[in-house]
């Protein structure tokens, strides 16, 4: 009974994931008619697209502030509000700088989100099923892309103001997100970290393990007083530094992760799957039916990834999925310079997806809310997160540039090369984590 209302919490929380693929892909739907309605220019569009993205990178640098002070579940309701007011003031706006405002707030919830949501999951989930309960937070980032493009589908056949009903429904799910929060405790590794409302957290920590619980507190106590053993500090995690020398570990593991991730062209892909596959000679009919292939491909391996991840680990879902990425971005690299069939382009980033969702897209939030000690967990996903929306704006801004200076070919053979040295990376560094305690992972990072 324990492990199903544990999995209700981590399925409230991973709501948030919902929120923010709803979010970052809405606006692929709406954006012809935001630019005719403003009548804005080439700049401005770009603008209008992207500013949810730059949110995105000051939620995630800063999501680790709120969650360390005020709480993961407070932190939870924050987000949910923000989305809340996004998506009521993207939807009645009539001035396109209070639209940008309102854009800008979504992507702070977005990246908030991305902070927060994996490292409440990870302290709450028991370490066997860990990996696929914080998993649930990218089936829900993929699925909310999904219920996007169908929303978009759906109410753009009612005509040319329907932009403004494609991003005001965000408010539906924004809604039951902070309806659901009520039912979700505070994290008790927080509370317990932070000397607040001991006995909710020991009530808490009753139902996550009814026989071991006061194991798992003193487990908790003590990496406590080894993480403060020789500093003057009153034990609150906002206190403790991320960059010193004791955690040069994991601040590697997450940077160097959230790196490889975004270098492997998903986000290209992502946000510019029509015009590659234009790029490759297909219609553009084609292309966009081929870009709602990769959403559902994308959407099944993920539920196949959730089911692996505690069985086989993650770091042979990377390994696996590695080997699958680098055989696929060649074929894509090749058929660019040999000029080949359109057709070999869709196979193999399809295939391509099926490879990503099933390794790096799954294990990204998981492995990086694993490897930083309680004390410092927030910060670390802040870090991983903000690296990761970094290389994402990056990518997508230079990706069209790219594409017309120096073509598809040598772009899909960088992402290839970016792979290759996964590999490598996986092979050397990535320790595996599937079935640790958080406290267990916390010992093998201080001894590399």
């Amino acid at each position: 009974m324990h492990h199903r209302i544990i999995f209700f919490w981590a399925f409230v929380v991973a709501l948030g994931g919902f929120l923010f693929g709803f979010d970052t892909a809405v606006i692929s739907g709406a954006e012809q008619f935001i630019q005719q309605y403003w009548h804005l220019t080439p700049m401005e569009h770009g603008l209008t697209v992207s500013i949810a993205l730059i949110g995105t990178v000051f939620g995630a640098l800063g999501g680790s502030i709120p969650s360390d002070r005020l709480g993961r579940k407070a932190t939870l309701i924050l987000v949910a509000l923000v989305f809340l007011l996004s998506a009521a003031g993207t939807a009645l706006a009539t001035n396109w700088y209070f639209f940008l405002l309102c854009r800008f707030v979504g992507g702070l919830g977005v990246g908030a989100s991305s902070v927060t949501a994996p490292v409440y999951i990870s302290e709450v989930a028991p370490a066997k099923y860990r990996g696929r309960m914080v998993a649930l937070f990218q089936f829900n980032v993929v699925f909310g892309i999904l219920v996007s493009y169908l929303s978009n589908y759906l109410i753009g056949l009612s005509g040319e103001g329907a932009w403004r009903l494609m991003l005001g429904i965000q408010a539906v799910p924004s809604v039951l997100f902070l309806v659901l929060l009520r039912w979700v405790p505070e994290s008790p590794r927080w509370l317990l970290l932070q000397g607040k409302r001991e006995a909710e957290a020991v009530a808490t920590l009753k139902v996550m393990n009814p026989l071991g619980y006061a194991d798992d507190i003193a487990v908790i106590r003590q990496a406590q007083l080894n993480a403060v053993a020789g500093q003057q500090s009153d034990s609150r995690t906002s206190g403790e530094r991320l960059f010193t020398a004791k955690y040069r570990t994991p601040v590697m593991l997450a940077v160097l992760f959230a790196l490889f991730n975004q270098v492997s062209g998903i986000n290209a892909i992502i946000y510019y799957a029509p015009r590659i596959f234009e790029m490759a000679g297909l219609a553009a009919g084609a292309s966009l039916l081929s870009t709602v292939g990769i959403g559902v491909v994308n959407f099944l391996s993920t539920l196949v990834a959730i089911r692996f991840i505690d069985r086989i680990g993650r770091r042979r879902l990377m390994l696996i999925g590695t080997l699958g990425l680098i055989v696929t971005l060649g074929l894509v690299a090749y058929s660019f310079y040999q000029h080949t069939s359109g057709m070999l382009v869709v196979v193999s980033l399809l295939v391509y997806i099926a490879f990503f969702a099933f390794s790096q897209g799954a294990v990204i939030w998981v492995f990086i809310a694993e490897i930083f000690p309680n004390q410092v967990r927030a910060k670390g996903q802040t870090l991983g997160s903000f690296t990761h929306w970094i290389m994402a704006a990056v990518i997508a801004f230079t990706f069209p540039y790219l594409a017309a200076g120096i073509g598809g070919g040598h772009i899909f053979s960088f992402f290839c090369l970016m792979m290759v040295i996964q590999l490598l990376f996986v092979l050397r560094w990535m320790p595996e984590t599937k079935g640790k305690t958080l406290e267990e992972i916390e010992v093998g990072m201080m001894m590399h």
